[in-house]
């Protein structure tokens, strides 16, 4: 689940053997343990952690700070950690591949598989396309921050319940008019996926992503999961005033496709590598994704494709051009996480261990993923 800040709109070493993560030992200045202790020591998160995957395959895991503030044990390594919207690429290419197979158009109608389901203040599932849900442009509202409460409390919520929550709440735009981030769309998407298959969405997701390219540590928890199945660092909350809340045991259930998986730095880098080579989605289907639109005035650089956002690099490919990178981020109670890669096979994802609350956070977590994709 995502604040409604920067985020919102973005949002969002040794040498190693090939596709094993060790600790990272860097000599000298490094930016990206730069940006860890940034996070702790700026930003107030208990702790902190990365994976990088260089252009060669080779992996390097870091921490920072503390993985328990009442045991002081530390971070574990490449730990999982509740990624928030980064779930929403998951169900951007379950969607897709539905469109390869041809069971769903992008330009359908959601009325076309949700009959008569979304309706409400200037809202009609009639005048919104499968598109604009993956790019948000629906002009759906956001229903996301009047559940923070239920997802605190570990209470279940339904993706029907969420769902008329969030119609309680008036369009914020027309369809198709402009970029406006809302997790009622991914909400919506996930409900198609489920009406068109006839599965369960998260079983979807499994299959179609999750056992199709070996990702070992990532899921979706199930109905009334609260607990994170393997070694993971505490989540936090900051309470103001006091110090920051453990919230690692939540009810992640209201944000559903939008935002309830689980998994690790290294899988979500083996996530977007294999999303941008080629082996998730065939290439209409992934061109269709990178066909991007404006997200906010004055920034050229942030784009939103579907279910990905185009990120800028602070460096220069071998012709001499700017880079840029492919991104998703997000935030859920305990965590915050952004992650990225390039079309070289470059990638990294960043996590620190405090929902985040402030721009400042954000800027850091996107800062640290650029600096370690210009490595």
């Amino acid at each position: 689940m995502r604040k409604r800040l920067a985020l919102s709109a973005l949002a969002l070493a040794t040498a190693v053997t090939a596709g094993v993560a060790v600790p990272a030992t860097a000599v000298g200045p490094d930016p990206v343990r730069q940006g860890l202790e940034a996070l702790v020591h700026s930003d107030g998160a208990p702790g902190a952690l990365a994976s990088v995957r260089d252009g060669a395959g080779r992996v390097r895991t870091y921490t920072a700070g503390e993985g328990d503030r009442d045991t002081h044990a530390k971070v574990p390594r490449d730990g999982q950690v509740r990624i928030g919207s980064v779930s929403k690429t998951f169900t951007a290419v379950v969607v897709l591949q539905m469109v390869r197979e041809g069971k769903i158009n992008l330009d359908d109608k959601v009325d076309k598989h949700l009959p008569g389901l979304v309706r409400g203040k200037e809202i009609d599932g009639n005048d919104i396309t499968v598109r604009q849900l993956l790019q948000h442009t629906s002009g759906l509202p956001e229903y996301e921050n009047d559940v923070t409460g239920d997802i605190l409390a570990r209470r279940y919520i339904s993706p029907r319940d969420a769902l008329d929550i969030a119609l309680k709440h008036e369009a914020v735009s027309t369809p198709g008019a402009e970029f406006h981030y809302s997790s009622t769309n991914y909400l919506l998407a996930g409900l198609i996926v489920e009406k068109v298959t006839g599965q369960p969405f998260a079983e979807e997701v499994d299959r179609r992503v999750i056992q199709k390219i070996g990702l070992r540590h990532t899921y979706f928890p199930a109905p009334g999961e609260t607990t994170i199945r393997e070694r993971h660092p505490q989540g936090y909350r900051q309470n103001q005033p006091g110090a920051p809340r453990n919230v690692t045991e939540i009810d992640p259930s209201a944000s559903w496709a939008a935002g309830a998986m689980v998994s690790t730095n290294s899988d979500l880098n083996a996530f977007f590598s294999a999303l941008l080579g080629g082996r998730l989605l065939e290439k209409p289907e992934l061109d269709a994704m990178r066909t991007t639109v404006q997200m906010r005035e004055n920034d050229p650089d942030h784009n939103a494709g579907l279910g990905i956002i185009t990120m800028p690099l602070p460096c220069n490919d071998a012709q001499g051009r700017k880079r840029v990178a492919w991104a998703h981020s997000g935030t859920i109670p305990g965590y915050g996480t952004w992650t990225a890669a390039t079309d070289d096979g470059r990638a990294a994802s960043v996590t620190m261990t405090l929902e985040i609350t402030t721009n400042e956070a954000v800027e850091h977590l996107e800062k640290t993923v650029a600096s370690a994709l210009c490595r």
